[in-house]
């Protein structure tokens, strides 16, 4: 089991932040064809949609945007990855694919703008806390490496900080043999919407990952 908690400095800077967890007994392996139809299907539904300026103004993730900036953090320079992924979507280069559990989040986190993380959860060491990113503050992230989490919202466990709405770290990434998984979506918007994305984050892992046991809950 975890336990997630919202730091009284975030929480003072952010006072509508909510924490969406979906937790999970999985199975990596890779991606069907009814997954990657679906995600194929959201991409050109989406690159239809926005034009690559209009991707920064969608509602969830304008409102990501304007979190980091009043934690003093650029989110030009450090993107949230809802942001990244569409734009990757709106120039026609489709999304990454890594496995049916990160496919399967990343469909997600474009679907419904939320920048999720996605943790293999017998990784995390104690209590989970949502906090904000501090100077120096050591974070190897997945695909770039060494991260300025300074200003970021981060979580931390006991071992330190292991995610961020921009980038996943490498010591909790889900990988070939990760059982045990945990997805954490940011909301910072207060819209509302969460409770239906954690559903529908609910109903694509149990058709197109196979998963039985999965819970959801929100902070």
């Amino acid at each position: 089991m975890f336990e997630i908690l919202i730091s009284g400095e975030i929480r003072k800077a952010l006072p509508e932040v909510r924490l969406g967890c979906v937790n999970a007994v999985i199975r990596v392996e890779s991606s069907d064809l009814g997954l990657l139809m679906q995600i194929d299907k959201t991409c050109d539904h989406l690159k239809s949609l926005y034009s690559i300026e209009e991707v920064s103004k969608t509602d969830i993730i304008a409102d990501t945007k304007t979190a980091y900036r009043k934690l003093g953090k650029d989110p030009s320079r450090y993107r949230p990855s809802a942001e990244a992924l569409t734009r990757r979507v709106v120039q026609g280069k489709g999304l990454y694919r890594v496995n049916n559990i990160v496919d399967a989040l990343n469909l997600i986190s474009i679907k419904h703008g939320f920048s999720i993380g996605g943790y293999d959860l017998d990784m995390v060491i104690g209590k989970i806390e949502l906090g904000i990113g501090k100077p120096d503050e050591p974070y190897e992230a997945i695909g770039r490496g060494l991260l300025n989490i300074e200003n970021l919202p981060v979580l931390r466990d006991q071992k330190g900080a292991f995610g961020s709405p921009t980038s996943d770290s490498m010591r909790t990434k889900v990988i070939d043999h990760t059982l045990n998984f945990l997805m954490v979506f940011f909301d910072f918007s207060g819209s509302g919407r969460l409770e239906d994305t954690l559903n529908d984050a609910e109903y694509i892992y149990r058709k197109f990952c196979g998963v039985k046991d999965i819970e959801t809950s929100i902070y």
